[in-house]
């Protein structure tokens, strides 16, 4: 018996990493869920969520068969750890903050979910121009591209336009309620990284 992949994914600005964060906290150490590190080609900073990992490395894990999934977006490359598909084929649902392109682009699995947190297109904008990190410009080609993804297909739709507690609880309670043996025959993918955009 195998246990489930669950993609948390959702648009800069949607609080995918706070929602996650929070889920994180509200379940504490339940046994049977697992919150995958990403590993990043991108340097570490305070509050980061991920494992930063040079290109070569990142090279030399991809060909060695040292990652379960890996994709690529905004020019840097993402991976999950191949002990993560050993915790999902010894039951265990394993959370990882994912790319709604690459979700989009997997086969339709029993051994997979989607979670996607969205908000509403003026509080997103609101909150895309307010952290400084993006020119206007470049918050407008976030808002059009997210237009891309509104019909995308989930399991699970977090709409964080309130308190984040209540978006971390709401998560939190659809992992806990998804965890429960699932039969497949193969729950580990074996993908090309390809390019993407969150």
């Amino acid at each position: 018996m195998s246990g489930l992949w669950v993609f948390v994914c959702g648009p800069s600005g949607a609080g995918k990493d706070s929602v996650i964060d929070s889920a994180q906290k509200v379940l504490g150490a339940r046994t049977g869920i697992v919150f995958a590190r990403r590993m990043v080609t991108r340097a570490a900073h305070a509050g980061s969520d991920h494992d930063p990992v040079s290109a070569s490395a990142f090279t030399d894990l991809l060909q060695s068969g040292g990652l379960c999934w890996h994709w690529q977006a905004h020019g840097f490359c993402y991976g999950i750890a191949g002990h993560y598909g050993d915790a999902v084929r010894s039951g265990c649902l394993v959370v990882v903050n994912g790319s709604r392109a690459h979700v989009e682009s997997l086969p339709p699995s029993p051994a997979l979910r989607v979670v996607r947190i969205s908000t509403d297109p003026d509080q997103l904008a609101s909150r895309l121009l307010q952290r400084g990190r993006d020119t206007a410009a470049a918050v407008a080609d976030r808002l059009a591209r997210n237009l891309h993804f509104a019909d995308m297909q989930a399991d699970c739709v977090i709409v964080n336009n309130g308190e984040l507690a209540a978006a971390g609880h709401q998560l939190a309670g659809y992992l806990a309620s998804a965890v429960r043996p699932v039969s497949v025959i193969d729950s580990t993918p074996h993908l090309a990284c390809m390019r993407t955009s969150t």
